[in-house]
């Protein structure tokens, strides 16, 4: 039976892998997709904590809740800014954005 040690290890590997992909990707739709893996690592955290340490409250699941949430706001938001970002410099380069001009 899995407990939560191994759980939380788990929640830190993806949130690694998603960190990295975060720091070392140049595509804009690369990095939203690690922005997502760190969130879904979070997510596990949550869970794992709410199922072993207060199984009786619902606490770790209202969290992730509004994690899914925030996570459903970010995805919008950062399609919209790569479709933007596509029509001013026919690019997703992250590094595109740092040579647009206001």
């Amino acid at each position: 039976m899995a407990g939560l040690e191994h759980y939380l290890i788990l929640s830190a590997i993806l949130f690694s892998i998603g960190l990295v992909g975060a720091l070392v990707k140049r595509n804009v739709v690369a990095v939203l997709m690690s922005l997502e893996i760190m969130f879904n690592a979070v997510n596990l955290a949550f869970i794992a904590f709410g199922r072993f340490v207060t199984p009786m409250l619902m606490t770790g699941n209202i969290f992730v809740l509004f994690i899914v949430t925030v996570a459903a706001a970010e995805v919008a938001l950062g399609l919209a800014i790569i479709i933007a970002l596509f029509r001013a410099k026919e690019s997703v380069d992250v590094t595109a954005v740092g040579r647009m001009k206001g």
